[in-house]
């Protein structure tokens, strides 16, 4: 977390939701726990002490009256686990430094695993575990909490057995669906040849009981092939919407819900009827080869893998429903539940860590999604090689939720004049095509925070800042916490 913090750029840095600053004037603040719950529950950040926010949301010294004190002091306080559950510190995390005459104190704070979440104060896991939202620290709710604990086990929910109901509950039609699609991939697999409830058993959608020993389907199974009545009676805030909304003058002009009673409403029928539509609205040509036409296409399988995605990493405890939104410039994918992995490892890839273990297995076992980590970065580099504007990824917080869009627009190109100028700066360049980011993100997006926007971008907020008082197309809306940006 080196990026976050550098004693050369003070004077650059503002508050934002992942730096804190904290007077300290009478020794470590209240908050200050407040605050490292929120980091380590979310992405991390830095928390410094001995300076405070000025009106204009820039920093000043205050400096610390006895900072060799004030250290031993916090190191106490984290390592008593009846104050803070967790130290997730090391001992150079914590740094103490010299600016303008002051002494001030600077905690790197880390994301903490999803084994040590919730991270929560004072003992009382309920009323003690805070997230980060912008600039502020807010309590999370029971079911944010229970969502972290959820998450903690490498189990995951979906592999659990349901020992109160039997196979019969199972749509036949969406599981001999999936047999026939399995066998046209894989002819000569031996699950072929198994009865439907072996076969079920094979794939992770059915499981012996401990209780009985008998075979029920597991939560995986379920959602899966299961009936939508029968499924939220497992889960009761389900949903599954898919909505095209190309027509200004409608509400929407095509919508597929699982509650309309007139399908299953389970996700392996879900997924084929929105893949269907989407594929539709892709704009590629098709290609020739070997006299054979090809209609499938690096885009058609970042779409099937954008929504296998969103609904391997449901939280289908969470509210709102899965939302598949069609619109004439893009399509967006969300679901409830942030992502285990962290939306900066998902950008990086080779982590695997699907909130749903067995509903992945049967989605793979057809050819369907990523199994190691890679499928977020080829929907990047896919989009990159088709000259569209970069995918984004959106979190958001009460409640949990990650939205994936994707362009359908195509990206500027940079005029030859632009490329080779030798009057412009790299530096330069970098800021106009910057600037060029942000106007395209701002389009799309509305009126957005500082931290939404350089998280598309890449920047420190604290630059993203600076770029955005460069340009004249946009306007601040607000002041300090509550400030946010748009075209004019």
């Amino acid at each position: 977390m080196a990026d976050l913090f550098d004693i050369s750029n003070f004077d650059s840095y503002r508050e934002d939701n992942r730096r804190e600053v904290k007077k300290a004037k009478d020794g470590l603040p209240i908050s200050l726990w407040d605050t490292y719950s929120s980091f380590a529950n979310c992405y991390g950040g830095v928390i410094i002490l001995g300076v405070k926010e000025n009106k204009d949301g820039s920093w000043n010294t205050t400096g610390l009256k006895n900072a060799a004190k004030l250290q031993k002091e916090f190191w106490d306080t984290i390592n008593n686990t009846k104050k803070v559950s967790v130290n997730l510190l090391k001992e150079d995390d914590v740094e103490i430094f010299n600016h303008n005459g002051d002494v001030i104190m600077v905690i790197h704070v880390p994301a903490a695993h999803r084994e040590q979440k919730p991270v929560y104060i004072n003992n009382d896991m309920f009323n003690g575990t805070f997230r980060r939202n912008w600039e502020g620290d807010y309590h999370c709710t029971r079911i944010q909490v229970k969502t972290m604990l959820r998450d903690q086990a490498d189990d995951t929910i979906d592999m659990s057995v349901l020992d109160h109901i039997g196979l019969d509950v199972l749509n036949m039609d969406s599981v001999h669906g999936y047999r026939n699609n399995f066998a046209s991939l894989k002819d000569s697999h031996p699950f072929v040849r198994l009865s439907d409830n072996e076969f079920l058993r094979s794939i992770g959608a059915a499981a012996n009981s401990e209780k009985d020993g008998l075979l029920h389907p597991t939560a995986a199974g379920m959602l899966m092939f299961g009936n939508e009545y029968d499924i939220v009676r497992q889960f009761p805030d389900y949903f599954l919407d898919y909505r095209a909304e190309l027509d200004p003058n409608n509400r929407w002009t095509d919508r597929i819900q699982s509650s309309s009673g007139d399908w299953s409403g389970n996700l392996y029928d879900f997924y084929f009827r929105v893949y269907n539509k989407l594929k539709q609205s892709l704009n590629v040509p098709f290609k020739i080869s070997d006299g054979t036409r090809i209609d499938d296409t690096p885009m058609h399988e970042a779409i099937r893998e954008a929504l296998a995605n969103c609904l391997i990493n449901t939280d289908y405890y969470g509210s709102r429903g899965v939302v598949i939104t069609l619109h004439p410039n893009r399509i967006t994918f969300a679901n409830p539940g942030y992502s285990r992995a962290g939306k900066i490892q998902m950008m990086l890839g080779g982590v695997s860590d699907p909130r749903n273990r067995g509903l992945m297995k049967m989605f793979n076992l057809i050819d369907i999604g990523e199994r190691a980590g890679s499928g977020i970065p080829k929907i990047f580099n896919i989009w990159k090689d088709e000259s569209l504007k970069d995918p984004v990824i959106e979190e958001q917080f009460d409640p949990d939720r990650t939205i994936i869009t994707l362009s359908l627009e195509k990206r500027q190109a940079i005029k030859t004049s632009d490329k080779t100028s030798d009057n412009i700066s790299p530096r330069a360049k970098r800021t106009a095509e910057n600037q060029k980011k942000i106007l395209d993100y701002l389009k799309d997006n509305g009126r957005s925070g500082c931290a939404e926007i350089a998280g598309y971008i890449g920047l420190s907020a604290a630059r993203t800042r600076a770029i955005l008082s460069e340009m004249k197309e946009v306007e601040a809306i607000g002041k300090n916490r509550n400030r946010t940006y748009r075209i004019k």
